[in-house]
């Protein structure tokens, strides 16, 4: 039976050089990786921190912005009540001379004075008129066709006027501006009588 020779020096040495080869090489290529996902965590962690800083700078902001509108919303309430406070106070104010002249008319009533009692009346009406023109206030206009607009009609009869017509105000109205505070109540012209023929026929 055959031995097998043992090897010489230089296949053991060979041998000893393929293994090394083929050894894995991974503690450089580890260490590389380690170092990369590092920095990634870091970037990824600077970059939250800035996004929540961001976020709580906006959130201050709305609160600001929020409380500003809230003090201007009250702000303008307030002025708003003291503008009708004062306009009120102004129309007050320019109906005082009226309630005077009133009140002068009402004591030449008390006298019998009938001549100061017509005057101090027209006086007061007028003097009222010119207030309330000032404020805008105008009377509805009657002459011509009824519309339902500004009239309100209360009465249709037959007249010799055209059919529509407003012959009759039984109550002034009035504009504020372009709004009707309250419509004319009016009589308007219905459709015209036909005469009764004369004698019976045949």
């Amino acid at each position: 039976m055959a031995v097998e020779e043992p090897k010489n020096d230089a296949d053991q040495i060979l041998q000893q050089s393929v293994a090394k080869s083929e050894e894995p090489k991974n503690s450089g290529i580890s260490d590389t990786s380690q170092q990369s996902v590092a920095k990634s965590d870091r970037a990824a962690g600077d970059e939250l921190e800035a996004l929540r800083a961001e976020n709580e700078e906006l959130i201050d902001t709305l609160q600001r912005v929020k409380a500003e509108f809230d003090n201007y919303r009250k702000r303008a309430a307030r002025d708003q009540e003291s503008l009708v406070a004062r306009a009120g106070e102004r129309i007050v104010k320019e109906l005082l001379p009226v309630l005077d002249d009133l009140e002068r008319a009402l004591e030449a009533a008390e006298s019998h004075e009938e001549a100061k009692l017509e005057e101090g009346v027209k006086l007061v009406h007028r003097q009222l008129e010119q207030i309330l023109e000032r404020e805008g206030l105008a009377p509805v206009e009657t002459d011509g066709k009824f519309d339902p607009n500004v009239h309100e009609a209360l009465l249709t009869q037959p007249s010799a006027s055209d059919e529509g017509s407003v012959i009759e105000v039984l109550q002034k109205g009035y504009r504020l501006g372009d709004r009707v505070l309250r419509p004319a109540r009016v009589v308007v012209a219905g459709p015209k009588e036909e005469s009764a023929s004369d004698g019976d026929p045949a």
